[in-house]
């Protein structure tokens, strides 16, 4: 064997071990975790160490809003990058993610197009370039971006080396999107699309848990007379009216509260850093748009709904997960006894028998305080008070002559209670 053949061995095997080795810790990384960004900083930072580019970014397509974002940026102006969107088809990372080909030019003043975009953006001071695509089976997930690499981005070996991270972060990608639509079917009500009851008790456990002591509000809510639609017109029919239900509760709600379907006709509303005024005067919302909507047109139908409320707020009316349930749950079963109503722990009705609210919620009459103790005096009191039992204060505390009626039963009790009368009544 000649001298120089063996030269050229010795040279290029320690090269080839030092790739393998960059593969195998990308490789550990893609397996040892779902943590998307880890992965893909893993992988930048070995194409990093390979190309030593002055620049290099990773950008994801949104295909709901047609263009690219940075989620990974280093070098020069990163922090500028980071959050930047792009519109597909717009500069480099555009044209790649639009046409799914690869942009290798190892020169721009050689390019008449790219030089002429070079000149056009002098601040993106780019002199050579290499755009790859990350794709999956059939569509292009995101760009891996290098600017100005000292490596000869030309040579077979480089192309192949780029291509192969480029395949790593696709999978990664897959990944993260499998694990992402895993959690969310594990958390959403398939007929409503609104979360699930499993995931109340979890989001309730962290609010309860984490929020030392942070006020907020639950809503329960049944529908009134599902059972007879249900017999009138099917299951399917129930279905699509749970359905839209559901949507008239998310757009009302807003993005800061969160909707469930509780199970069968029910549904909760979470409602964090909520008071009891501002819950009563979002339920009587709701009750109001529930009262006037129409449903099912599309199908051909025009159904009327109404609904029972029951409402209670954290921790004046219950301090554990448990307890908060069992007294918003209480107040929807005593709203249920006149139907179409609101009953709020510690309070009482928000409506009178002909359905007229016993306040007018957007009419303010000084403080809060001032506020509940009003809407208190015109509330008719349900009989029944939360499971805090007078343990409130401030904005959530009993009216005296409620605070001597009995406790509130719920489905949540653990023991039996001897039955009372459900009719609510007034209490003198």
């Amino acid at each position: 064997m000649s001298k120089s053949k063996v030269k050229q061995i010795e040279i290029t095997e320690p090269v080839q071990e030092r790739h393998l080795r960059l593969f195998h810790d990308v490789a550990r990384e893609l397996t040892s975790t779902l943590d998307l960004e880890a992965v893909l900083t893993t992988i930048m930072m070995k194409m990093a160490q390979f190309f030593g580019p002055e620049r290099w970014s990773m950008l994801l397509v949104d295909e709901a809003k047609g263009e690219l974002s940075y989620v990974i940026a280093i070098g020069e102006n990163a922090e500028s990058l980071k959050g930047l969107r792009v519109q597909l088809g717009e500069g480099v990372a555009g044209w790649v993610a639009a046409t799914g080909n690869p942009l290798v030019i190892p020169d721009v003043t050689l390019d008449p197009h790219w030089h002429a975009y070079a000149k056009a953006n002098p601040e993106l001071d780019i002199h050579s370039i290499a755009c790859l695509p990350v794709r999956s089976t059939d569509r292009v997930l995101g760009v891996i971006q290098l600017m100005n690499s000292k490596f000869d981005l030309l040579s077979e070996y480089s192309i192949s080396f780029l291509r192969m991270l480029c395949d790593f972060a696709a999978i990664a990608i897959g990944n993260s999107a499998s694990m992402k639509l895993i959690r969310e079917l594990s958390i959403t009500d398939d007929c409503t699309s609104l979360f699930n009851a499993r995931h109340l008790y979890t989001m309730l456990a962290e609010v309860v848990g984490n929020g030392r002591g942070a006020e907020f509000s639950l809503v329960f809510m049944d529908l009134d007379h599902f059972k007879a639609i249900n017999d009138t017109h099917g299951h399917l029919i129930g279905s699509r009216l749970l359905a839209e239900v559901g949507s008239l509760l998310k757009r009302m709600i807003g993005p800061n509260n969160s909707a469930f379907r509780y199970g069968g006709d029910e549904f909760v509303l979470l409602l964090p850093e909520t008071d009891k005024l501002r819950a009563i005067e979002l339920t009587m919302r709701i009750i109001d748009r529930l009262r006037s909507e129409v449903f099912l047109e599309g199908a051909g139908l025009a159904l009327r709904l109404r609904g029972s409320f029951g409402l209670a707020t954290f921790p004046g009316d219950g301090d554990t997960v448990q307890e908060i349930i069992r007294s918003a749950d209480s107040m929807m079963y005593e709203a249920k006894v006149t139907r179409d109503n609101l009953s709020v722990a510690g309070i009482g009705m928000m409506y009178e028998e002909n359905g007229e609210p016993v306040f007018e919620p957007t009419r303010k009459v000084g403080s809060r305080d001032e506020v509940l103790r009003e809407v208190g005096m015109r509330a008719r009191p349900s009989g029944l008070i939360s499971v805090a039992e007078g343990g409130a204060k401030g904005s959530n505390a009993v009216p005296e002559q409620v605070a001597s009626a009995p406790r509130a039963r719920s489905r949540h009790d653990s023991v039996v209670l001897q039955d009372e009368p459900r009719n609510p009544r007034r209490l003198n």
